[in-house]
């Protein structure tokens, strides 16, 4: 997580997002966030209104993050729409393989708050995956693919899909999986 490193709100946000993404949103404490952060429970309420607005504000500073992440998977000079899935799956199966890998801290939050459609962090993760799936569109259409909106949605659910079945079963397989049938949709995308 990038945050000034000085900053009393920086410290509480990384903080709170070293535990959210090891413990889990809703089972992380306030007071736990302080600890970890090296300031009290009053400090936080001064930065934040409530517990909710630190989780939406982690969220809203990964978002930056992650987005400059998943843009520099793909190398620049990759100008085929294979050449950016592959990019994509690459990468993503590298991370999955990391040994402190839970997934994907959006998809995650938005699980353990399925019943909260308002919360703001699930909003947050809406807007995130918006935006990444708008970047493949974009990457997509300067391929010269017709339909990259359409391409781009299908390639955010195999993305997702196969991140949530690698973290269930503890193999990148269905990553690599979800790539082979990422480069299927790509070649019937390109046929005219």
């Amino acid at each position: 997580m990038e945050t000034d490193g000085h900053d009393t709100k920086g410290r509480i946000l990384r903080a709170a997002y070293e535990l959210f993404y090891r413990q889990g949103f809703t089972r992380v404490s306030v007071d736990a966030i302080a600890e970890r952060a090296g300031v009290t429970k009053r400090t936080i309420y001064y930065h934040f209104a409530s517990k909710d607005d630190v989780i939406a504000a982690v969220m809203e500073v990964q978002h930056t993050y992650l987005l400059r992440q998943y843009q520099g998977w793909v190398n620049p000079s990759s100008c085929t729409a294979t050449e950016i899935v592959a990019d994509v799956f690459a990468r993503l199966r590298i991370w999955a393989d990391a040994p402190d890998w839970l997934g994907s801290g959006f998809s995650r939050v938005s699980a353990e708050l399925a019943d909260m459609h308002g919360h703001p962090a699930r909003r947050a993760a809406s807007r995130h995956k918006a935006a990444v799936e708008t970047w493949l569109a974009e990457r997509f259409s300067a391929t010269g693919l017709g339909d990259a909106s359409q391409l781009a949605r299908q390639i955010m659910v195999l993305i997702e899909g196969s991140m949530s079945l690698a973290l269930l079963h503890g193999t990148t397989e269905y990553i690599g999986s979800a790539m082979a049938a990422a480069q299927r949709l790509v070649d019937a995308a390109a046929r005219p």
